[in-house]
């Protein structure tokens, strides 16, 4: 079978880890790169691939099977349903949308068309996210009644240079944390209760730096996330799982995961339980249960290209995304508020 021919809009950091994945992966030719920044498309890995400035002159040009689009997120909708136009399926970065009602437009105007759309949340793809899932649901945690999250790390100031960064959507919680609240909906079902506080007190910036949120699940465990990009700290997945090799990785856990017969850390994915008799005052044993590390962009990268040949549906539907991209909103509108709030 010929590889698929594959474009990526947008040549930023997201993109250019799509586009080191495409020229990586022998089912798949990357055709085409679209960029109106000069700058990020002089980044771009690969000089060999034609680039151009908007994504309709590229898609003329190259004439692709499939699109990634790794743009800022205002542009996610409209981009998208461009390529659902032309029967493109698509890969589209979280967060699917700025708002829900344009994420179910999307979802809509897809499954008229019959043309897939995959969502970026690439976590779901990484084998330790699959295993810690088969454990959870396999029932070796027993009922799961607290998780707890940590996502605490420092963004450099140069990364604020990026204008929609400072602006709002642009803060830790629709980029950081709605890959936590996707990866809680995808390991213990869905979220019915939201109440959090932001802050900005690092930056002083228009959007948050920090946040603490308190979660309620429909099958009733409890979650608190603790979320900084302002704080010079160790204990977030993105450091700690070694997904991205240009961060630095530190020895960290992120994730706990706290049940009435064992629980569960990750990234490292040691268990814990009871051996005999249980309480305080008896010793706990520790078993990791870690399978061999993948790069979950390449297992994505993968993944969507089953997709857009219908040989799969999307691990992360637009209406699975929309899911998620609702609950991250309602963390927004229980801080400004200073109320509960349930996802749309």
């Amino acid at each position: 079978m010929a590889p698929l021919r594959i474009a990526i809009a947008g040549a930023g950091v997201i993109g250019r880890t799509h586009i080191r994945a495409a020229l990586a992966e022998p089912a798949c030719r990357l055709v085409g790169i679209a960029d109106p920044d000069r700058a990020s498309l002089a980044a771009a890995p690969s000089a060999e691939v034609p680039r151009f400035a908007d994504l309709p002159a590229m898609l003329d040009a190259t004439r692709p099977e499939a699109v990634i689009l790794a743009t800022p997120n205002v542009l996610h909708v409209p981009m998208a349903l461009a390529c659902i136009a032309r029967s493109l399926p698509v890969l589209v970065e979280k967060p699917i949308a700025d708002t829900v009602a344009d994420a179910a437009a999307l979802t809509d105007t897809a499954a008229r068309a019959g043309v897939p759309v995959l969502v970026g949340h690439h976590r779901r793809h990484n084998p330790i996210i699959a295993r810690a899932r088969e454990i959870i649901a396999g029932g070796r945690l027993g009922r799961v009644l607290t998780a707890t999250v940590l996502c605490n790390l420092l963004k450099p100031d140069v990364y604020f240079d990026v204008v929609w960064r400072r602006q709002a959507g642009g803060g830790p919680v629709l980029i950081n944390l709605i890959h936590e609240i996707d990866l809680l909906r995808h390991l213990l079902g869905e979220i019915a209760e939201v109440q959090a506080l932001t802050a900005n007190l690092a930056r002083g910036l228009a959007v948050e730096d920090s946040a603490a949120v308190l979660l309620r699940f429909a099958a009733g465990t409890l979650a608190a996330i603790t979320l900084t990009d302002a704080a010079a700290a160790p204990w977030s997945w993105d450091l700690a799982a070694g997904e991205n090799p240009a961060f630095r990785g530190a020895p960290a856990v992120s994730h706990m995961f706290a049940g009435t017969d064992a629980s569960l850390s990750l990234p490292d994915l040691t268990l814990w339980q009871y051996p005999g008799a249980r309480g305080w005052h008896a010793e706990l044993a520790q078993e990791t249960v870690a399978p061999a590390p993948a790069d979950p962009y390449a297992a994505q990268l993968r993944h969507f290209i089953a997709v857009a040949r219908g040989a799969a549906a999307p691990l992360v539907s637009a209406a699975d995304a929309t899911r998620t991209l609702a609950t991250t909103l309602a963390v927004h509108r229980a801080a400004q508020d200073g109320v509960r709030a349930c996802p749309d």
